[in-house]
């Protein structure tokens, strides 16, 4: 009796022993009498070190023309960002600008959604001056194949888009889509209040969809003091890329910064 007791007692160890688990699925079950095995403690958040802030001190005067980079000495490089065709990448943006104190200037095409998505957890870091937004036309066209009234257009609707959103204008910074600009387009951006063509010195090469090793070849290459960079937020390789981003940016001792963080257009 005491041997057959004893093997009673073994099964139903194993069968609590084999039911006390969560499934595959994590589905929670039974461990024991009345009980379940507890959940395990959520995964602690990776720390991301903070970037450096931008510099202090006075900003540069430039004039009302075209630039490509930053004018002057300094180790400040500025990572801007257009398009936003997708809520994915432009929410992972503003993720990184919150956990790294990264700063960015967005040229923002009006007609994509992900600006309205995250206009509300945007909007406080437009106010801080963390992000500065900047008009890259509505619906993204080449507007040296467009009337003149077709330009004003473009850049009126993401003006007034900007405006009712976030309560900026993203004057005097315009970027033409492809970079494509004549003096017929940059009379009617001045006139609008759009004084300065916004170029770039390097690119991520992120406007269409490319590897993460790519883009970080890219930002090997091109990362470098006082330049303007150019990504796109369009494709989600980007964001998986950001702490080797962050890293070449430390390693090469650069502040991101606005444009207007750094620039004072003459009026």
């Amino acid at each position: 009796m005491k041997r057959r007791h004893m093997l009673t007692l073994l099964a139903a160890g194993t069968a609590v022993a084999l039911t006390g688990c969560a499934t595959a699925e994590g589905e929670a079950v039974e461990a024991g009498v009345g009980g379940e095995i507890p959940a395990p403690p959520p995964a602690p958040t990776p720390v991301r070190p903070l970037l450096p802030p931008p510099p202090g001190g006075p900003k540069t005067i430039i004039p009302a023309k075209t630039i490509t980079a930053l004018p002057g000495p300094g180790q400040s490089m500025a990572l801007t960002v257009d398009d936003g065709a997708s809520p994915e990448v432009v929410g992972a943006y503003v993720q990184w600008a919150k956990d790294t104190g990264a700063r960015f200037t967005f040229f923002v095409t009006g007609y994509y959604e992900a600006w309205s998505i995250h206009r509300d957890a945007m909007r406080p870091l437009v106010e801080s001056g963390q992000i500065q937004l900047a008009n890259h036309s509505w619906d993204h066209p080449d507007l040296t194949k467009i009337s003149a009234s077709a330009v004003a257009s473009q850049l009126e609707r993401t003006k007034t888009f900007l405006h009712n959103n976030f309560g900026v204008d993203g004057t005097p910074f315009f970027r033409p889509p492809f970079g494509n600009h004549n003096a017929t387009v940059d009379r009617v951006a001045a006139d609008l209040g759009y004084t300065v063509p916004t170029m770039w010195y390097g690119s991520l090469s992120d406007s269409g969809l490319i590897t993460e090793d790519y883009l970080i070849q890219c930002a090997h290459q091109y990362f470098a003091a006082q330049t303007i960079i150019i990504g796109h937020a369009n494709f989600p390789p980007v964001t998986r890329c950001y702490g080797q981003l962050v890293d070449i940016i430390r390693e090469r001792n650069l502040s991101l910064v606005t444009l207007n963080d750094v620039l004072q257009v003459q009026l």
